[in-house]
């Protein structure tokens, strides 16, 4: 006889690594992103408002 396709009772993850996936991703989302501000800071600093926004205006611009 055949099976089922899907079980009736879904398979569970019990290894120790299964738990701290989701934890290392947000972490590492995290520090991509505080990366990506302090860039941004750092060209505030450097170009000052006016130049900073035009880049972003014209980054936009090239590309849509």
């Amino acid at each position: 006889m055949a099976q089922p396709l899907h079980p009736t009772h879904p398979l569970q993850d019990n290894s120790p690594t299964a738990a701290r996936t989701p934890t290392v991703l947000l972490l590492a989302g995290a520090g991509v992103g505080g990366l990506v501000m302090l860039g941004a800071l750092a060209l505030w600093f450097h170009y000052g408002s006016q130049v900073f926004f035009e880049m972003i205006r014209t980054g936009f611009a090239a590309c849509f």
